[in-house]
C-alpha cells in the first residue's frame, strides 16, 4: 500500500487531511460518506439548487443508444444513494417504451454501506429493478469484459488512486465499451464563475456542515476538487491507460465536467 511521504501529485488520488497511506485515505473517505448518508440526498439537491438532477439526467441521455439495448450491461460505480443509476434506468425505460420487457438489470456499487442502504430503499419505494452491491471501485468483483457501459458521478474524485481506478474500469469493460466520469472541477473565469467559486468554497461547506453534522465532509469537498486533475490532465490519464475517443462536456461555468471515452474494439 503506497505511503504518502509528501503532498502527492494530483494524478495520484484523493488524500484527506491527516492520512498517510492509501489505506488510511480510503478508510477516511468511507467513514465520511457513511456518516453523511442520512442527509446526503437532501443536501445534494439543496446545495446544487437541484442542478445535480439535471447533470445526472444529461449524463444518462448521452447513452440512449446503449440503454435501448435490452442486453446492455451497465455498471454505475461509486453510486452513493443511486441517483445516477436511477437516471440511467429511467432513460432505458423511456427508450424501450415497454416497462415489462425483459432486460438485463443495471448494477450500482459503492463501498459505503449506509449509502447503499438508502439506494436499496429508494429502489423498493419506486419499483426500480437496479441491483446494488457493496464493492470497492479499485477491486471490483466482476470478471474481465463484463460491461458495455461504466459510469460514475461525483465519486471518481474520491478514489485514492486514479490510475488504478481507470485500469480497473477498463478491465471490466468489454472492447468497444464506454466510460463516463461526471465530476466537479475548478470553475472557469468570469464574474459568474468567481461568484460560484466563493459559494462553493465558503458558503457551501458551512451549510453542509450545519445540516449534516459533519464539518469534515463538507470542508473536504472543495479541497478535493481543488486538488483534482484538470480536464486535460484527466483526459491524458484516461488515454494513458488505454481509453480513446475522449470527449468533454462542461456545465455550470466549467465547475461540472463529463468525460466520456471508449475502449478500442480490441484491448490487445
Amino acid at each position: 500500500m503506497r505511503t504518502f511521504t509528501e503532498e502527492p501529485p494530483r494524478f495520484a488520488g484523493t488524500r484527506p487531511v491527516g492520512t498517510r497511506t492509501e489505506r488510511e485515505a480510503s478508510a477516511r473517505v468511507r467513514q465520511m460518506f457513511s456518516r453523511i448518508a442520512p442527509r446526503y440526498d437532501f443536501l445534494n439537491h439543496l446545495l446544487s439548487f437541484s442542478l445535480d438532477r439535471v447533470w445526472r439526467r444529461r449524463t444518462a441521455r448521452k447513452f440512449r443508444r446503449t440503454l435501448r439495448r435490452t442486453d446492455a450491461r451497465v455498471l454505475d460505480l461509486c453510486c452513493g444513494t443511486g441517483d445516477l443509476t436511477f437516471a440511467l434506468e429511467r432513460v432505458r425505460l423511456h427508450e424501450l417504451r415497454d416497462a415489462g420487457s425483459h432486460r438485463t438489470p443495471l448494477f450500482g456499487t459503492d463501498f459505503a454501506q449506509p449509502m447503499l442502504d438508502r439506494a436499496h430503499q429508494k429502489a423498493v419505494a419506486h419499483g426500480r429493478s437496479a441491483i446494488f452491491a457493496t464493492a470497492d471501485a479499485l477491486h471490483l468483483p466482476f470478471a474481465d469484459s463484463s460491461f458495455d457501459l461504466v459510469t460514475t458521478a461525483f465519486g471518481f474524485r474520491n478514489l485514492v488512486n486514479y490510475e488504478a481506478g481507470l485500469r480497473e474500469f477498463a478491465r471490466v469493460l468489454q472492447p468497444g465499451g464506454e466510460l463516463a466520469i461526471l465530476e466537479f472541477s475548478e470553475p472557469g473565469v468570469g464574474i459568474a464563475a468567481a461568484m460560484f467559486r466563493i459559494y462553493f468554497k465558503q458558503i457551501l461547506p458551512r451549510i453542509g456542515a450545519a445540516i449534516s453534522g459533519s464539518k469534515e465532509a463538507y470542508s473536504y469537498l472543495p479541497g478535493s476538487v481543488a486538488r483534482f486533475p484538470t480536464s486535460a490532465e484527466l483526459a491524458a490519464l484516461m488515454k494513458k491507460v488505454g481509453f480513446a475517443e475522449i470527449t468533454i462536456a462542461r456545465w455550470n461555468f466549467g465547475s461540472v465536467l463529463l468525460h466520456v471515452a471508449k475502449l478500442p474494439p480490441s484491448k490487445a
